[in-house]
């Protein structure tokens, strides 16, 4: 991947939206369905796009509304839907939106008080509460956000009952139904105007904050934070959870500081990351400039993405830890310190993510749950208990509550930072000098992820790949000992493949919005050996895309 020049540098003036712009592309531009970029489509976290390419305008919103009302019609949830928002400059106007659409079809909504924005872990610990000990009048939700993508984009998440990201029978019938209103001009969707929705009888306040903030002892172990006086930095990078971490702090008596408070939907306060581009990403050295710099004034440094679903932490000796070693140090604690969790409660990873986690595990004589990308792989493990941590190399986690019940069944990005605090505390190490450990006993990987070109049929190509297409034997100068593509955890398809030797391995898979294929890999031989991987494995990957496609059964 090029890096841009710009790369880690402040914003410049010529990168910023222009905000009212967008606003009016959003409300006057409407997407041709028979354009398959501007068609609804719901990635492995909801529908994304952006309104100048009208891939996220208000018809997309007023359709996916609709299309929700009437999956819950169908599968009889009639309890109120929680809905939140992020600081994304395309976030309100599709609220006004879902909300027009919502309340017209007699939907019980609950709203943030004082118009607050709302995380997306907030929502699913809502939906999860109020859901507690029912069996009818259930609850679901809708989180609007585009995650940590750039100040252009807009996003629509929806989340069933279990509180968690909606797996793909729900968002492919919720798709289609979608596209369908797009056809046919948005007949059929039921709509009424704001202020009526605002005021209606079926719209009500809710205080997420309160609930979410005066429950956070029930997962992490406050006292042992706030007795050690540990020091916290935190940089909300503008996004939805800027105003939860004061009460945080204030609440349990924390030593924090939330060192930027400014909400601004051009994110001009960013650095830029690493392809020119403006994005919320809390795990990108280039982007969190402003949080490494924080390393030398405060014990622990902490940021989220803009719904507050991914951590970013950086401590003294380490800076910005990558996602995978913050993981790996987060598990070797939390299985020896929640003596309430099951015995046979699981380590939850994706296919992609290090193995320094799989060594782990096996340390703590845990059983490893590695599924495909995607959060959604881990909500029924997390609610019932038999996974005690579910974490992708993308930054994104949750775990059991103190008790081995569930907390949250979609990502938490504050309550992983925090933990972070609490390790130190109970440890008297950061996460960082923990991973260090580990690497001392376990060997150093050294990991990387890659993008190359690759058309939309050859992506289809590469997601459909057997093992048998893979003629390699060999892999940087070792035997290749695995070739997967289905997850070891759950044998679902992991959308592409998975090869594996002794000491390293590389996966494969298309990029669900770019037409890029992305290449995970590492090694436990250093950087020299992933860098063969790296290579050898496009070779791999670019050969059986060529091969010809009839020998296969695949689309030419």
């Amino acid at each position: 991947m090029k890096t841009s020049p710009l790369a880690g540098k402040p914003v410049p003036s010529a990168l910023l939206i222009n905000v009212p712009r967008l606003i009016t592309a959003y409300y006057t531009e409407a997407p041709d369905p028979s354009v398959q970029a501007q068609r609804v489509a719901f990635g492995t976290s909801g529908h994304r796009g952006c309104a100048f390419e009208n891939s996220f305008n208000e018809w997309h919103v007023l359709a996916i509304s609709q299309a929700i009302c009437q999956y819950r019609k169908q599968q009889g949830i009639n309890g109120p839907l929680f809905l939140g928002i992020d600081t994304h400059a395309l976030s309100e106007p599709a609220y006004a939106s879902a909300l027009e659409v919502l309340a017209a079809n007699g939907v019980e909504v609950m709203l943030a008080e004082k118009d607050e924005y709302t995380p997306t872990p907030v929502i699913s610990h809502a939906i999860l509460a109020y859901n507690r000990g029912r069996k009818s009048g259930l609850s679901d939700g809708i989180v609007i956000t585009p995650s940590h993508n750039p100040p252009d984009n807009g996003g629509f998440k929806y989340n069933p009952s279990h509180g968690g990201p909606a797996d793909k029978n729900v968002t492919g019938w919720i798709e289609a139904h979608a596209n369908a209103f797009l056809e046919n001009g948005l007949q059929g969707v039921k709509r009424m105007p704001f202020e009526q929705a605002l005021h209606a009888a079926t719209t009500h306040r809710n205080d997420y904050l309160n609930a979410y903030v005066s429950d956070l002892g029930n997962v992490l172990d406050m006292d042992a934070i706030r007795g050690a006086d540990i020091s916290l930095g935190v940089d909300p990078l503008g996004g939805a959870g800027v105003h939860y971490w004061g009460p945080i702090a204030e609440r349990y008596g924390l030593n924090l500081t939330v060192v930027n408070t400014a909400v601004d939907p051009t994110f001009r306060f960013m650095s830029v990351d690493w392809d020119g581009r403006i994005r919320m990403d809390p795990s990108s050295p280039y982007a969190m400039q402003s949080l490494i710099g924080l390393k030398d004034r405060f014990d622990i440094a902490l940021a989220c993405d803009t719904d507050h679903d991914r951590h970013g932490v950086v401590t003294r000796n380490a800076g910005l830890l990558p996602p995978n070693h913050y993981l790996s140090a987060a598990i070797y604690y939390l299985f020896q310190h929640r003596p309430k969790w099951r015995k046979d409660a699981a380590v939850g990873k994706t296919v992609v993510s290090s193995q320094m986690i799989d060594r782990v595990t096996a340390k703590l004589g845990r059983k490893l749950y590695e599924v495909p990308v995607g959060f959604k792989w881990f909500v029924d493990g997390l609610l019932d208990g038999s996974l005690g941590f579910g974490g992708e190399e993308s930054a994104g986690a949750s775990f059991l509550r103190l008790d081995g019940s569930v907390w949250t069944t979609d990502k938490d990005g504050m309550v992983p930072a925090l933990l972070a605090a609490e390790i130190t505390a109970r440890m008297g190490r950061d996460p960082g000098e923990i991973y260090l450990e580990l690497t001392r006993e376990f060997g150093e990987p050294a990991y990387d992820r890659v993008e190359a070109p690759a058309s939309p049929q050859q992506k289809q190509r590469l997601a459909q790949l057997s093992p048998q297409q893979i003629v390699s034997t060999e892999l940087a100068g070792e035997k290749i000992e695995t070739i997967l593509t289905n997850a070891p955890g759950n044998a679902a398809s992991i959308g592409g493949l998975k090869v594996m030797t002794e000491s390293g391995w590389f996966a494969a898979r298309p990029s669900g919005t770019e037409d890029v294929y992305k290449v995970y890999a590492e090694s436990f031989r250093g950087q020299d050996h992933l860098r063969r991987i790296l290579a050898e494995a496009q070779t791999i990957v670019d050969a059986a895309l060529t091969a010809p496609a009839q020998s296969a059964g695949l689309p030419p």
